[in-house]
């Protein structure tokens, strides 16, 4: 199966499920039978109406005899160009007027982890 770059990743959860379909050679209804799924939710994850959890996508990908794996980005993703683009931003959201509210409260990681 190849690899899926879309911007929204509605879209391109989307396009990984017409793809698995398409691998695998199976109808929608099908595919919502056998992961026990209505079809109408898997029909509203291929068209970006509904954005599946990863358990729901790895469902899908095995109830279609694939696996579901995440691997490094794509080779067409330029990081040092990103990283620019991404540094741009930060430098324009420093100028944009703001008041101060204090600190921000980020959650203890090791208690989430629990």
């Amino acid at each position: 199966m190849g690899s899926v770059m879309v911007d929204s990743a509605g879209a391109a959860a989307g396009e990984l499920i017409r793809e698995i379909r398409r691998e695998s050679g199976l109808t929608q209804a099908e595919l919502a039978r056998r992961t026990g799924m209505p079809r109408s939710v898997l029909s509203a994850y291929e068209h970006a109406h509904r954005q599946p959890a990863v358990a729901a996508l790895a469902r899908i990908a095995a109830a279609a005899g694939l696996e579901l794996s995440v691997g490094p980005p794509a080779a067409g993703l330029d990081l040092a160009r990103a990283g620019g683009i991404l540094t741009q931003v930060l430098d324009l959201a420093e100028m944009l007027p703001q008041r101060r509210r204090g600190e921000l409260a980020y959650p203890v990681l090791a208690r989430r982890a629990a």
